[in-house]
């Protein structure tokens, strides 16, 4: 069925390499040493909040460690990245920046999900991720 599609096997885990390292790292480090993240990147919210989108995180990176072995049985994870990314950037980042009030330090992180978001658009193979898969198929 895979060979009906045309799949980017190299995106698929230059995206899953990008994720362990950006996303898992951060995820490592907000859960590890929140304080020198929270200073680092500037951020002011409730640790417990924080260490909610720390764990979330580390488990995108720990999930595309096993993206990097079954490419398409994990592309639900970059699904999912894709679209939180672009609800973020479209409904926070956007609405700020029209009103003038995105303060400096999003910058990064808006030129970080825009490029990411990218690469997921390239990578997923969005036509076997919608195709009608055969019964049979389902069936074993």
């Amino acid at each position: 069925m895979e060979k009906d599609f045309k799949i980017r096997w190299n995106w698929l885990k230059v995206v899953y390499i990008l994720t362990i390292i950006v996303a898992g790292g951060l995820g490592l480090a907000t859960i590890l040493a929140p304080a020198a993240t929270t200073s680092f990147l500037g951020i002011t919210c409730a640790r417990a909040t924080y260490g909610i989108v720390g764990s979330v995180y580390l488990a995108f990176g720990i999930l595309s460690i096993l993206g990097l072995r079954e490419p398409l049985k994990f592309v639900p994870v970059l699904l999912l990245q894709l679209t939180y990314k672009t609800a973020w950037l479209l409904g926070v980042a956007l609405p700020l920046l029209v009103q003038g009030r995105l303060p400096d330090s999003e910058i990064s992180t808006i030129i970080i999900f825009v490029i990411i978001v990218a690469l997921d658009l390239i990578a997923i193979p969005f036509k076997w991720v919608f195709s009608k898969k055969p019964e049979r198929d389902l069936l074993g």
